[in-house]
């Protein structure tokens, strides 16, 4: 499992300043870029010249404005519960000149989807469900909000990310698998904390079914850039690897903790800053499922 480290900031979910982080929320979504635009020519398949789509806790609209490029004939709402983020969305919209067909929605999800004036023909929900507490009421609420016929695709899962070796020649060897068990603890306790936090099994097509949506596919979308990678990579390696320091780097042991700050460390040859062998691979998972009636 896979998880936003970019959502990530200390121990609280409360904690987490989504306004604070949009320029890293936008430098992630457009180092993505590439995996976005394969998954959603997929999704134009699956669902054709759809109507309105609607972006589910789209923060900074890098994506959405991907779909209003990829659907050049449909109207695009951009839903998110900080409205500072969706002022970065229209002024993309507006650069991209799609600002005519682009729209912003603020609200907590998922009540604020009351709030649309269609029902949607595709809605995409790209890691946003399990920031909410119950995520089979939220799915329920999203298949309401969903036009007969229309495709509901949810980003969730996938595997974490990789930057490094695992022998990278200084501390033990295989420092980013110790980080995801620490992150997966993270991540759990995150989704305890959550008003309203309901456990459940992450079989999200079985969800998606209980939300009464038939399951149309699964499809992992990889984003390979291999070593020596771009300046672009680097930084988002220094960023998530930095959030993770803050966020739980107390609970690693001093030889790890130790590593960290050097590969965190601009002046250190050994820092992600400057080692040659840094790369980014990740794949993210896509569920589809269409509401038959």
């Amino acid at each position: 499992m896979a998880h936003e480290h970019e959502h990530k900031h200390g121990h609280d979910h409360t904690d987490i300043d989504w306004n604070e982080m949009a320029p890293l929320l936008e430098s992630q979504a457009e180092l993505f870029t590439p995996l976005y635009e394969r998954a959603l020519a997929w999704l134009g398949h699956k669902q054709t010249e759809p109507g309105l789509i609607v972006d589910v806790g789209s923060g900074p609209g890098v994506v959405s404005c991907l779909f209003a490029d990829a659907f050049p004939g449909a109207r695009v709402v951009a839903v998110d519960g900080t409205e500072p983020l969706l002022e970065r969305a229209r002024d993309r919209a507006e650069q991209r000149e799609v600002a005519d067909r682009f729209g912003t929605l603020a609200g907590e999800l998922p009540g604020v989807l009351d709030e649309l004036d269609y029902p949607a023909d595709l809605m995409w929900a790209s890691r946003s469900l399990h920031h909410l507490g119950d995520q089979r009421a939220a799915l329920a609420a999203f298949a309401e909000r969903l036009a007969t016929g229309g495709t509901l695709a949810l980003l969730e899962g996938g595997l974490p990310a990789r930057f490094l070796p695992r022998e990278i020649g200084i501390g033990r060897p295989g420092l980013q698998a110790r980080l995801d068990a620490l992150e997966e603890e993270w991540f759990a306790a995150m989704r305890a904390d959550l008003p309203g936090s309901v456990a459940e099994t992450e079989d999200w097509p079985a969800l998606m079914a209980a939300a009464g949506l038939r399951h149309t596919g699964t499809r992992s979308f990889l984003l390979d850039l291999p070593a020596p990678t771009t300046d672009r990579a680097r930084a988002y390696a220094a960023a998530v690897l930095g959030r993770m320091r803050d966020g739980f780097g107390d609970r690693l042991d001093a030889t790890d903790r130790a590593t960290l700050d050097r590969l965190l460390d601009p002046a250190d040859a050994a820092s992600v800053h400057r080692r040659p062998d840094v790369f980014l691979l990740a794949a993210h998972t896509v569920y589809t499922a269409v509401k038959t009636g």
